[in-house]
């Protein structure tokens, strides 16, 4: 073995990246140390003992190093702690602080003849960049509370995300949590507080969420995670809470963003100078006041943190119209708190809970743009709930020198519920029509005399339970677990108004044929539509895990898991709808210490990650779902207060295809031998400690996404050729197993195998005449990057850290979700309707930005003024000239195609269209975003501190997302006026005061 000399050795536990010993994994809300003792002469004396003590808890923990001098201290909480090391025959000798980071192993190497000389050293958290840590084999950033209390990040978890190298921001429609990960799309990600997993179950973008000041430290994990965690093909975001300590503490915080602090946004106007969006009127006031308190309940065993906050949002914000204007008001406050009770020093009991709950009222009023005032009363009030109870309890024991175990159990509530004073009395009414066909801008779109989209009263509970285990034999760390997961969702939505209609009023060609009719002579039509669902829908996660981490030589660490899940979504009578298990993700990493000495690392990470399917499919696809879709001749509006289509004549019959009401034979729509949605990821890595300050990093990134479970329309059959048109659940450009005719004669009576490669969607010649049929594309997804990094730690006096990232991001599935066409439901998009959706449609991705830079940094002038900024840059998002139609028959969808002559032709092959390929027409601009803070801390005995933080300084509002559709949907062969016009753009720019006060 190597001997350290003490300037190294003094370095490498400063640092806390020497190696020598296992450690790799920590259970995932706490954090390990981890090393060797090597005497001058590179012998251990047998008997040596490691401890360490948290002084604020009063925490204590010890091993026995082994024969050749290892040791391992696991389920330490996240803190400071000192280290000492007692040889054999008395005496003990204090090494230094230890600062455990989170879900991260430090690792400290002690050269035992220098101990009596080493003194007090720094040993700071394990942060990307900042330290090599040579232990890990996997990508993630963490970063703590004092950190972001130095820099101007938005107080929200996503902002903290979106700080590591490679996150997008989501588009807003899907979502405002939404975040991608390595090219995947926003309902790809998995969150967890305290061990609990708290993503939203439902459709997978959003998760509950607590106020900034009440966590601890966060962990992005973006690629290369350990067996431990699953069901996400995108990241993991992992975070711990604060907790009480023997010290009483007790404080405020307040936050103030006034209207007054905020630039107004712009207005935005088509080509003909007419404004087709208002957004100059929008404005918010935000405050909070939370107020905490901690300290020991029993000194060094029981501890408390609690903290209480009391909130006030208050948006307006305008329709694009400009004619009617909301003011909400949520004031819901926010609760937590934590427990911990050190029962001896090797078990631990912590209990966590909170409610995220919030109202939001909002009052609707009739407005005049131009004088800038409302008309008459208040014509709405809109309800909106969000949020729950959440609260978990976990038990961690140290068995011995080498066994370790974790208990959870917890349950994370989210309600969902939305409704009107006009929900009895107002239908959703939508005039689809251009001004090319007559309609000023002004009138188009939202013509209803409610806001309110839908009925909506949801209540999704997760009940989810976990045991981890770590066992050490020799040069091999086993970690195995397992967890499960009930995901219960009771829901209830319809829309509202008399019947529960929606209307949507399109201008159609006269004399063309629409839903088996034929359009009148006007060639103005309506679409009434009924959209019903209730029932209480249950999934069931789970899985188990196996990880071996084995010091190969005392510079080699290998990392070898296997995660073994299992799905099963239920219908509304409870039984399974879509049931998958047997899945099997391998995972394998190695980290180098290229000259052991802790200083250079190379890592790689192969692995297999696998992708649950969200509540919504069994809610929509596997209850009483109706969907009833009607067509009429449209006579124009009626009702003075209310907008009320005239309907005349009905067009063709009544469409109940994807749901009349009643829960169907499942079997035969859905695929009985479901494939799973899952990614295969390779990672290969290199960081370099230049000195004690500056490090960087390089990373190679490959994603490759494999399968899609999505909705298709079956019309053909390989028994049977074309056969009445089903939907079924399934996966596109596979075979699939459904219940079926196996004789044609019109009855289900068996077992059929479609083969969607080559079989499923009947083909006609001109005169209606079936010909054949035809497949689907299969899916495909492919992320490349190239990540660089440069990382200056923080001394106290300044610190710094800079990323790029080169990306490419390809395919013709973006995920469960399709942001370039606004289809929000997880696992029902359009993307597979019918093959030629998506026929000819790989390209660049809506997720793909080619280039990333990231900077953050902050100094301290004096000794109480600091300054810091953020600066975020990339370039823009592909855009694609999408069509609503195709040569090859009369569907209409988002398509890549769009005609260009003789588009009115009653046959499809008359018409002349030409390929208009993904992300073919170019890209949005580039972005910049440049955020600022001052903070100064008062100079008087208590913590008084002042944080004054501007966001997007440039007061940039440049376009984020466009209006990609050609030709609008159902309009072949007609341009869209707002073609490419802006629908998504910069938040203007907008200041934010935070002041806290602690003793």
């Amino acid at each position: 073995m190597k001997a350290y000399n003490i300037k190294r050795a003094a370095l490498c536990v400063a640092l806390g990246t020497c190696l020598g010993v296992i450690a790799p994994g920590a259970f995932a809300q706490d954090g390990s140390v981890a090393g060797r003792l090597v005497s001058d002469a590179g012998q251990v004396p047998a008997g040596a003992t490691v401890t360490v003590r948290n002084p604020a808890t009063g925490f204590v923990r010890s091993v026995q190093a082994d024969a050749n001098g290892s040791y391992r201290i696991p389920l330490l909480p996240v803190g400071t702690y000192e280290m000492e090391v007692s040889l054999p025959g008395g005496g003990a000798s204090r090494v230094g602080q230890v600062t455990v980071g989170l879900g991260s192993a430090t690792t400290v190497n002690v050269p035992l003849g220098a101990v009596s000389t080493l003194g007090t050293v720094e040993v700071r958290a394990p942060q990307v960049v900042s330290m090599v840590d040579v232990k890990s084999t996997e990508s993630a950033t963490n970063i703590t509370r004092e950190e972001l209390s130095r820099l101007p990040v938005d107080r929200d978890i996503t902002a903290v995300a979106l700080l590591a190298p490679g996150a997008v921001k989501g588009k807003g429609s899907l979502g405002g949590q939404g975040i991608s990960f390595g090219g995947s799309s926003v309902a790809e990600n998995t969150v967890y507080i305290n061990g609990l997993n708290v993503t939203d179950f439902y459709n997978r973008v959003g998760f509950s969420s607590v106020p900034f000041s009440f966590y601890q430290e966060f962990q992005v994990k973006t690629g290369g995670y350990s067996v431990e965690f699953g069901r996400s093909t995108g990241g993991v975001i992992n975070a711990v809470t604060r907790s009480g300590s023997n010290d009483f503490k007790a404080g405020a915080e307040l936050v103030f963003e006034p209207r007054a602090w905020q630039s107004q946004a712009r207005d935005r106007y088509d080509g003909q100078g007419s404004r087709y969006i208002t957004a100059s009127r929008d404005d918010y006031s935000r405050s909070a006041l939370n107020v905490f308190a901690s300290g020991a309940l029993v000194q060094d065993r029981l501890f408390f943190f609690g903290m209480y906050e009391a909130r006030d949002y208050r948006p307006t914000s305008t329709n694009d119209a400009g004619t009617r204007l909301s003011q909400g008001k949520a004031d819901d406050p926010f609760w937590g708190g934590k427990i911990d009770w050190q029962i001896t020093d090797n078990q631990m009991l912590s209990l966590f809970g909170f409610s995220d709950k919030s109202k939001t009222l909002t009052d609707v009023y009739n407005y005049d743009y131009a004088s800038g005032q409302t008309v008459g009363e208040r014509s709405n009030q809109i309800y909106n709930t969000v949020g729950g109870r959440n609260w978990s309890g976990t038990y961690s024991w140290q068995v011995n020198n080498d066994l370790t175990m974790k208990l959870m159990y917890g349950e994370n509530k989210r309600n969902r519920a939305q409704s009107s004073l006009m929900d009895e009395n107002c239908n959703r009414v939508f005039d689809n029509r251009t001004a090319s066909q007559g309609v000023p801008s002004q009138l188009q779109g939202d013509r209803s005399c409610t806001s309110s989209s839908l009925l909506e009263s949801a209540l999704d509970t997760r009940k989810a339970a976990r045991a981890d285990f770590e066992w050490t034999l020799g040069d091999h760390l086993l970690r195995f677990g397992l967890d499960r997961e009930e995901n219960t969702s009771d829901y209830s939505r319809a829309y509202p108004g008399p019947g529960g209609f929606r209307y949507d009023i399109y201008y159609r060609t006269p004399g063309s044929s629409l839903n088996g009719g034929i359009v009148p002579a006007s060639g103005l039509v309506a679409r009434t539509r009924r959209y019903e669902v209730d029932g209480s829908f249950e999934t069931i996660n789970s899985a188990y895990y196996l990880e071996d981490n084995w010091q190969v030589t005392p510079n080699l660490l290998l990392n070898m898991g296997l995660r073994l899940e299992a799905f099963d979504n239920k219908g509304g009578d409870g039984s399974s709808y879509i049931k998958i298990d047997d899945m099997l993700a391998p995972r394998l990493g190695f980290a180098w210490d290229v000259r052991g000495d802790g200083t250079t690392k190379v890592f790689g990470n192969l692995g297999r990650y696998f992708l649950p399917v969200a509540n919504v499919i069994n809610i929509k696809q596997a209850g009483g779902f109706l969907d009833e879709r009607t067509w009429y001749e449209f006579l124009g509006y009626s009702g003075a207060a209310n907008n009320v289509p005239n309907l005349g004549a009905q067009i063709g019959p009544v469409d109940n295809s994807q749901g009349d009401g009643s829960v169907p034979d499942l079997r035969a729509e859905v695929n009985r031998d479901m494939d799973p949605v899952y990614q295969d990821e390779a990672i290969l890595g290199f960081q370099q400690m230049i000195n004690e300050a500056w490090s960087v990093g390089a990373s190679v990134t490959y994603r490759r996404l494999h399968n899609a479970i999505d909705d298709m329309n079956i019309t053909a059959t390989g028994q049977c050729g074309a056969i009445d048109s089903v939907w079924i659940m399934g996966n596109p450009g596979r075979s699939n197993t459904v219940w079926g005719d196996t004789n044609c004669d019109g009855s289900n009576d068996g077992w059929i195998s479609i083969d969607t490669s080559k079989e499923g969607w009947a083909l006609y010649d001109d005169d209606g005449n079936y010909v054949g049929q035809r497949g689907w594309v299969k899916p495909k997804r492919d992320y490349k990057a190239l990540e660089l990094q440069v990382d200056r730690a923080w001394d106290g006096k300044w610190g710094f850290n800079a990323s790029y990232t080169l990306a490419y991001g390809r395919g013709n599935a973006e995920g469960p979700v399709n942001s370039d066409t606004d289809f929000a439901d997880a696992g029902r998009t359009e993307n597979f309707d019918n093959p030629w959706v998506n026929y000819r449609g790989y390209g660049y991705l809506a997720n793909d930005r080619r280039h990333q830079f990231k900077f953050r940094g902050s100094y301290a002038l004096t000794e109480n003024l600091s300054v810091a900024a953020t600066l975020g840059v990339q370039s823009g998002s592909p855009i694609t000239r999408f069509g609503a139609g195709n040569p090859f028959d009369d569907t209409d969808f988002h398509s890549y195609y769009v005609c260009v002559s003789n588009c009115q032709a009653s046959v499809p092959s008359e018409r002349v269209f030409v390929h208009s390929p993904r992300g073919g027409d170019g890209r949005t601009p580039w972005t910049y975003d440049l955020d600022v803070s001052v903070s100064y801390k008062v100079p008087i005995p208590t913590d008084l501190r002042l944080k004054l933080a501007v966001y997007n300084v440039l007061n940039q509002q440049r376009v984020v997302t466009v209006d990609q559709d050609y030709e609008p949907q159902d309009s072949i062969g007609t341009p869209n006026p707002l073609y490419r016009y802006g629908t998504g753009f910069q938040s203007p720019r907008y200041a934010q005061l935070t002041v806290t006060w602690s003793y």
